[in-house]
């Protein structure tokens, strides 16, 4: 019987796999003189999944649901300022809108799962509850960053507001619509190949993988749908204001 290849990676066989993304910043270099952006993207991403590893340790540890929800709200939050880089003007003015459609269109889909089709018990098992409210967020986020860009990239073109509406949230959920189409042909996504390394029997880790799409599908979704009617009906109000 194959055994999954799980042990701790030595931090010397770690940094190997660092070869490709010096390759891409060094292109960058190259080609546009400059390569900041990536640098620094590098750099926080190993700074936040060292970090998160030490806080995830600690919170797997408590089993309190204060802590879980402390953790969500920070995640919700950070989700939802993150999702108005796209959307002009200053982010304070839109934050409420991006955190109500994130944290009702995710939050909505997570409890659905965590309870109704996982029964999690407790309730707020953060070894679950934690990674899935990652994903929900994070592709709520998404979802709401680029509805917010698409929409106003059409505005400025002239279009009107029902197409430009349905234009923004066409294009909101291209990412995970492709992922639907992709999964199982193209890519084994993260938690099936993860559940499958563990030594889990592909046919469960599959049951779990639809979970998880239907969650985040459903999550992008929502969230993108929600902030675009709150936005777009702030935008119509303050230019009947200013006419």
């Amino acid at each position: 019987m194959w055994t999954p290849p799980i042990d701790v990676i030595p931090i010397s066989r770690l940094a190997l796999g660092f070869l490709p993304a010096v390759a891409v910043v060094a292109v960058l270099w190259h080609w546009h003189g400059q390569a900041k952006v990536a640098t620094y993207a590098l750099l926080r991403m190993l700074a936040q999944l060292l970090l998160v590893g030490y806080v995830l340790a600690f919170l797997f540890g408590q089993e309190q649901a204060a802590w879980v929800l402390l953790a969500l709200m920070v995640m919700l939050s950070a989700a939802s300022w993150i999702a108005l880089r796209t959307v002009p003007g200053p982010r304070r003015l839109h934050f409420g809108q991006a955190f109500f459609a994130v944290g009702v269109g995710g939050g909505a889909t997570l409890l659905l799962i965590t309870q109704a089709v996982l029964g999690l018990d407790p309730w707020f098992e953060p070894s679950v509850m934690i990674p899935l409210a990652g994903m929900v967020f994070g592709n709520a986020m998404n979802s709401v960053s680029l509805a917010g860009e698409r929409l106003h990239a059409e505005l400025d073109n002239g279009a009107d507001t029902v197409h430009a509406r349905n234009s923004a949230y066409r294009a909101a959920l291209i990412p995970i619509t492709n992922s639907l189409f992709a999964v199982g042909l193209v890519s084994l996504p993260g938690m099936m190949t993860g559940q499958i390394l563990s030594g889990v029997s592909p046919l469960i880790a599959a049951r779990y993988q639809i979970l998880v799409m239907c969650l985040i599908f459903g999550s992008s979704g929502l969230a993108a749908a929600l902030f675009l009617h709150q936005h777009l009906r702030r935008h119509l109000h303050r230019s009947s204001l200013s006419s």
